[in-house]
């Protein structure tokens, strides 16, 4: 155990000290650390032995995501979408249902096995996109500032809003086969959404009076502000899962209330979050790269087109059509379109289903594993190159 975690910091402080380049390169982290994962793990060199237990993955998945869903609402400059709203709001109201929608026909066109629901159940999965891979992007000068904000602001929320629909569908479709019937389904999914917005709101706003009242009387240290908001960010996602709710409906909503509360130095206190939550990141991508990569997948044609197609139509059609009327050069919504990478939501999404017992989850997770590979490579190589193309374009 201690070999590993050895290798892992090893691996951290080594891309830390490369970072610098290799962003501006076609690697991404994400590709790195899975790339790692799989040499280093039982395929490769066997010095991590990949044996993670489903129940242990899922707790590292758990957290990692609920630090991310926090720490993109709570930066999710709510000014600039009031100012700036045609794009992330068009993206985000319109295209997020579109990519469903077209992601939903397509699964139940090429997978005779799922049912309608657990088509829609796999299409709301590979509709939420990953911030954290579009940073290539998002910190890129030749990409106009719009679009940058706009695709910054459309990636940090759009997986918390695909949370609730997931949690119907998997509700409904459990519900029909357990004999529940839809109302007990409606019943279920209504406690957890209701659960997780009360305790979010409910713990945010109880631990910002009571860190506001204790700087009234004696200013605090920033760091135990940094570590205070990660412990609430983990804190909210634990209790509303403990009272058999939605912690990331928790999460979300509390980094959203966050946000809110602190507009001023909102970003600056939710830096100890954003820490912790790439660290676990990378840690995840490299567990991903052992443990899940190393496994035998069943990578047929069908998975694989649906992959490409999620990734390419599914995604950019959805966006270029939402987008009509916009002012946007064609150029700039293909490019929208283009940059909606899946990684650590789509993944935590995959286990969530594995663990609900629902009927061909072992299917739609294997899409789920080729379309995040896929994006992997596809979003880390392009990013950089395709925006000097946009650039040029725009320039021209």
């Amino acid at each position: 155990m201690y070999g590993d975690l050895a290798i892992l910091c090893g691996l951290i402080v080594l891309y830390a000290g490369l970072s610098g380049r290799l962003e501006r390169s076609v690697l991404s982290g994400p590709m790195l650390f899975v790339a790692a994962g799989f040499v280093l793990g039982p395929v490769g060199l066997g010095w991590f032995d990949g044996d993670v237990a489903r129940e242990e993955l899922k707790l590292l998945t758990d957290l990692t995501l609920a630090l991310i869903l926090f720490t993109d609402a709570a930066n999710a400059d709510l000014t600039t979408l009031r100012r700036r709203f045609t794009l992330p709001l068009r993206m985000l109201l319109l295209g997020l249902p579109g990519v469903i929608l077209l992601g939903f026909v397509l699964a139940l066109w090429l997978f005779d096995a799922l049912s309608p629901l657990q088509a829609a159940v796999l299409a709301t999965m590979l509709a939420a996109t990953d911030a954290a891979l579009g940073k290539a992007v998002f910190s890129n000068p030749d990409v106009p500032a719009p679009l940058r904000e706009g695709l910054n602001t459309e990636s940090g929320l759009n997986d918390g809003l695909c949370v609730p629909f997931l949690l119907l569908f998997i509700a409904l479709e459990l519900g029909s086969i357990e004999g529940l019937g839809n109302w007990a389904a409606l019943e279920l999914f209504v406690r957890e959404l209701g659960v997780g917005l009360l305790v979010g709101v409910g713990g945010t706003l109880l631990v910002v009076g009571f860190l506001r009242l204790c700087h009234q009387h004696t200013p605090q240290n920033p760091l135990w502000i940094y570590i205070a908001v990660a412990a609430l960010a983990l804190g909210v996602f634990a209790t509303a899962q403990s009272l058999h709710g939605s912690g990331y409906i928790a999460a979300f909503t509390g980094g959203l209330l966050f946000g809110y509360l602190a507009p001023e130095k909102g970003h600056e206190a939710v830096i100890g979050a954003e820490v912790d939550g790439e660290s676990l990141a990378m840690l995840t991508w490299f567990v991903f790269g052992a443990a899940v990569i190393s496994q035998p997948l069943q990578f047929t044609p069908q998975v694989l087109l649906y992959a490409l197609l999620s990734l390419t139509v599914v995604r950019m059609l959805p966006i270029y059509l939402c987008l009509s009327g916009s002012g946007e050069r064609a150029e700039s919504k293909l490019f929208l379109g283009w940059f909606g990478p899946r990684g650590l939501a789509s993944i935590v999404f995959a286990i969530i289903v594995l663990n609900s017992g629902l009927p061909n989850a072992a299917l739609i997770a294997n899409v789920v594993t080729c379309t995040v590979l896929l994006s992997l490579v596809l979003h880390g190589i392009s990013a950089n190159p395709l925006a000097r193309w946009l650039a040029k374009r725009l320039a021209s």
